[in-house]
């Protein structure tokens, strides 16, 4: 069997690459050894999204599930091998395995590919803690697996996934407690968000420590107990969900037979262009870990596999892809964090916005008033502040800041005149007003602020 171009993996990366094919003309095969739609669709963004609002909204447990099960079944229907073979991408099923830079091996039966995008994706990592083998574990893979709501969760990590899941089982009625190592929460993200959140999971009942370290994991009567190093004492529950990040699906692929590289920790190593260490192999969704950003360097590694002789090859550029973190309120990000921007070698360059909720009118009327508007610019080569530079990053912590990160994230991949930000009129009374005074004090004083140099104090306040 011979294909223009072979996608291994099924989730967002795989298909954004197999669609971006097929619209091509070429011929495209999508390999799949798991459902079709990948971690996102069956046990990341969907289902735990769906949970997150059933929690917000009162709803029971029982039927929350119920909710992620609808809501999942519905998203996959769109994506599954009849839906995918409509639009005229092939379906293999089966784990795929190179035996030559051109040829792979499915269940015992051999295709061929012009060209080649790998996409398997990630799982969830598991920490070399002694006892975790020995006891059982929830991971996002079989946490939407649960019948009911366990009345006592240790959850081991305070990233994206840990706060998520954390806040929505204590909405439903479950104690929970949080332990990161790291000094806050959400230690990928602003430290002043992590602050915010740990104080908004206080006042709900989510016990958080951080700076803690795990030295073990052990049975304790039904449930399990976490031993935590120094005077933070143990952590036992009814069950553990561990949340500690994420590691490659690549150890099966025979890449050794293809060239193909990979780094330390298992992930392929590409270039700008998804480009990997063999000619005429990309490989698409390990150099930004979301779904969105995984679907964009499909889209690209297919592209530049397809591109013919002279054509300008697309690159991917993390920069300008956001992030958010869905606990209430919503953390949001792109481009260079506080920190990153006062570590920078030209950091007394760098100026900072610094708009509190507080001080946004549909935050008042909504009482919901915690989180910030962070906005991080330098100047422009040759037109230096003209237009008040260009916009570096910026991070937003508030109700709606997943919705709200966008404009900061054109400004960003489009490199336009902060002021841009700030002269658009914005309707009122909204969110997203936040960005146009948080970006106003570039130019003047908004409610007696104005912009100034970052700073490496993180707490809170305006720097």
């Amino acid at each position: 069997m011979d294909f223009d171009l072979i996608v291994i993996g099924e989730g967002a990366a795989g298909l954004g690459a197999a669609r971006a094919a097929a619209g091509r003309g070429a011929r495209t095969l999508l390999v799949s050894e798991g459902e079709i739609g990948g971690e996102c669709t069956f046990t990341g963004c969907v289902p735990s999204k769906t949970l997150i609002e059933a929690a917000e909204h009162g709803v029971p447990f029982e039927a929350a599930m119920r909710d992620v099960r609808a809501a999942v079944a519905r998203v996959a229907a769109a994506e599954d091998a009849p839906a995918l073979r409509r639009e005229g991408i092939e379906v293999a099923r089966g784990a795929a395995m190179f035996i030559s830079p051109r040829e792979i091996r499915v269940e015992g039966r051999r295709m061929r590919g012009g060209r080649y995008v790998i996409a398997t994706g990630t799982r969830p990592a598991l920490p070399q803690l002694p006892g975790l083998v020995d006891v059982p574990y929830l991971t996002n893979e079989n946490v939407f697996d649960l019948a009911e709501a366990p009345g006592l969760l240790a959850v081991l990590g305070g990233g994206a996934v840990g706060c998520e899941l954390a806040q929505a089982f204590a909405r439903f009625g479950t104690r929970v407690t949080i332990v990161e190592a790291r000094d806050w929460l959400l230690p990928a993200e602003d430290p002043e968000a992590g602050d915010v959140i740990q104080k908004v999971f206080a006042a709900e009942g989510v016990s958080v420590r951080t700076g803690a370290t795990v030295e073990r994991v052990e049975p304790c009567g039904a449930g399990v107990r976490m031993v935590v190093s120094g005077n933070a004492g143990g952590a036992d529950s009814e069950r553990l969900l561990v949340a500690a990040g994420r590691s490659p699906v690549t150890e099966r692929l025979g890449l050794h037979a293809a060239g193909v590289r990979t780094d330390e920790a298992g992930f392929v190593v590409t270039d700008a262009h998804m480009a990997t260490t063999a000619p005429g192999i990309y490989a698409a969704g390990d150099r930004c870990p979301f779904t969105h950003a995984a679907h964009a360097m499909g889209r690209i590694a297919a592209r530049n596999a397809l591109r013919g002789r002279g054509s300008r090859a697309a690159r991917f550029d993390a920069a300008a892809i956001p992030r958010v973190t869905f606990t209430d309120p919503e953390v949001a990000h792109v481009g260079l964090t506080h920190p990153e921007a006062v570590d920078a070698p030209d950091a007394e360059r760098v100026r900072l916005a610094y708009l509190p909720m507080s001080e946004l009118d549909r935050a008042i009327a909504a009482g919901r008033t915690e989180g910030f508007v962070k906005l991080i610019a330098a100047r422009r080569r040759l037109l230096g502040t003209v237009g008040g530079g260009r916009l570096l990053g910026a991070t937003v912590v508030a109700h709606r800041a997943g919705e709200m990160i966008h404009e900061p994230a054109l400004a960003i991949a489009t490199r336009m005149f902060i002021g841009r930000l700030a002269q658009t009129t914005h309707a009122y009374p909204t969110w997203s007003v936040a960005i146009q005074q948080a970006a106003a004090q570039f130019f003047m004083s908004v409610n007696g602020r104005s912009a100034h140099p970052a700073s490496p104090i993180y707490g809170g306040g305006f720097q």
